[in-house]
């Protein structure tokens, strides 16, 4: 019974060898950790600017300024507060895709310098995309920068679709 435990151990370590030896798929956790961790510098950026601009979105979140009823004239909107936790939420409507699509890809065997352009650009284009919204830099700035990111996931997910259709 032992050696059985012992076996599949060291079966399931060899497989998780090959997966770490998988180019395209490091690559790709190399990007994904990049655009994770633009996407949580804007909750940071969100609280900073709340913080900053002493808009809350609960009462008890202003209680350090103020006190019981003192504390509600904190809980507003601001364009500046807005315009971060947009930028985010096109994070969120965006990267997200990408993950999925991205690590399907990935798996399904392309070309380690398809792979690199696709993941490439797609962080390229979402960093820019944050310093166009935030800066904010004039249209057509920041719509490019999302369509280009998104048409890099769509492209992402045709090759995908195509390479290794089981319907």
């Amino acid at each position: 019974m032992t050696h059985l435990k012992t076996e599949t151990k060291t079966e399931s370590m060899g497989d998780l060898k090959q997966l770490m030896d998988n180019e395209v798929l490091m690559a790709f956790a190399s990007y994904a950790t990049i655009v994770l961790t633009k996407m949580m510098f804007m909750s940071s950026a969100t609280a900073f600017q709340r913080i900053t601009n002493k808009v809350f979105a609960n009462p008890e979140d202003g209680a350090g300024f103020a006190k019981g009823e003192n504390a509600k004239k904190f809980v507003r909107t601001d364009e500046k507060v807005e315009r971060v936790r947009r930028a985010h939420l096109n994070d969120l409507e965006n990267i997200v895709p990408f993950l999925g699509i991205g690590l399907l890809y990935s798996l399904s065997g392309p070309d380690l310098s398809s792979a690199l352009m696709h993941f490439r650009i797609f962080v390229g284009a979402r960093i820019y995309h944050t310093i166009a919204y935030l800066t904010p830099l004039p249209q057509p700035n920041r719509g490019l920068a999302f369509f280009i990111g998104y048409g890099v996931t769509l492209s992402m997910a045709y090759r995908l679709l195509r390479s290794r259709l089981y319907l």
